[in-house]
């Protein structure tokens, strides 16, 4: 196992979610970076320190005996990550304060660490949530791997926070540190809003949505196939992004006992605000979570699940082939999986190795949606 070593700490890190024989390990030269640079220029006990986006709680857990660290981010994996990272490396649980990112971190910060995240427009609500809530004489500085460090990001820096200034670049890592100047407060291009024609529905989508100013193409493909007039079901939007398909269940399936789980905070504060938006008081389980990993076993009739084949930078199927293995085990005997993917990933012979039987719904030229039936 990799041991992240830096002036403040030794530290044996875990990725989240864990695999057998794990080849990436839980940091990267933007996170030893990130460190050195906060050494040189000295940090005291009193330093209020915000980190953004520690995707496994590398800086976070570095930082915990240094200075008084609040992380925020917007995925529940790295939120276990931190929580598990501190309690392998003998740290007090509470040495860290977590904000998730459907919340504003509450300063004023002395520093402020940021992993440049995929999704700009994250980067962007946090930049602009920053306002108001840096200490005078505050400093930003953000990291990452060259590879994924898009110009824009410094662009953003400078229209936010103020003059941004770019290191040299270490290891394939490179810093942009802004120095926060007096502007404005800016208003948030976020949420952002579209509609659907069948159903005629509006859905909210907060900054770290995929596909935020349209329906995805896949869920598209998806939602004329959902079943209907199926009763009082058990039934789960397996990362459920905004909601949209177990909403558009729920309306076609008035009785149906419904739970929405996204690893996203983002994700589930949207679905949380259009399911109430559209549905009302109407009950459900809409939740942060590691996928159905906390579901009870033989609990649901139905998973609805439009898999995600990546997780941040790193493009797989891990991530979907677990989200099955959980269907599975939380499904009833005779319960359903429903899924929609892409026809190169080979989707069917995955389930039919973990269900054994396993139907074509329906295709297009470029998706197939398929049941796979819990023996």
């Amino acid at each position: 196992m990799p041991i992240l070593e830096s002036a403040y700490a030794r530290l044996d890190l875990i990725r989240q979610p864990e695999q057998p024989n794990e080849p990436l390990q839980a940091f990267d030269a933007a996170d030893e970076y990130l460190l050195a640079q906060l050494h040189e220029q000295g940090l005291a006990a009193t330093t209020r320190v915000l980190i953004l986006n520690d995707s496994f709680g590398a800086l976070a857990c570095s930082l915990a005996k240094q200075a008084q660290v609040t992380s925020s981010g917007d995925s529940h994996l790295a939120h276990l990550a931190l929580e598990k990272n501190l309690q392998r490396n003998a740290l007090p649980a509470d040495a860290v304060s977590f904000v998730p990112a459907s919340e504003v971190p509450q300063g004023p910060f002395d520093r402020v660490l940021i992993r440049v995240p995929k999704t700009l427009a994250l980067l962007e609500e946090q930049l602009i949530r920053l306002h108001g809530q840096l200490a005078p004489g505050a400093q930003v500085i953000a990291g990452s791997m060259i590879k994924h460090l898009p110009r824009a990001a410094g662009d953003l820096l400078e229209k936010y926070i103020g003059p941004m200034q770019a290191s040299l670049a270490v290891k394939k890592a490179r810093l942009l540190t802004a120095t926060p100047s007096d502007k404005p407060a800016p208003r948030s291009p976020y949420p952002t809003r579209y509609h659907l024609d069948k159903p005629a529905v509006e859905l909210i989508n907060h900054a770290n949505l995929f596909c935020r100013e349209d329906l995805d193409i896949g869920t598209r493909a998806f939602l004329p196939h959902l079943p209907k007039a199926l009763g009082n079901l058990r039934v789960a939007d397996l990362g459920c992004g905004n909601g949209v398909l177990g909403i558009v269940y729920a309306l076609s399936n008035p009785q149906a006992q419904m739970t929405l789980v996204d690893e996203s905070y983002m994700a589930v504060q949207s679905a949380l605000e259009n399911w109430q938006a559209i549905l009302g008081d109407r009950t459900a389980d809409i939740r942060a979570g590691d996928g159905l990993a906390e579901q009870p076993m033989d609990s649901l009739d139905l998973v609805l699940c439009n898999p995600p084949f990546h997780q941040q930078q790193v493009v797989g199927d891990f991530l979907a082939w677990r989200m099955f293995t959980q269907a599975k085990t939380a499904l009833a005997k005779g319960g359903e999986l429903w899924i929609v993917g892409n026809r190169h990933l080979g989707y069917h012979l995955k389930l039919k190795r973990l269900f054994g039987k396993v139907e074509q719904v329906a295709a297009t030229p470029k998706f197939v949606i398929l049941r796979a039936i819990k023996p």
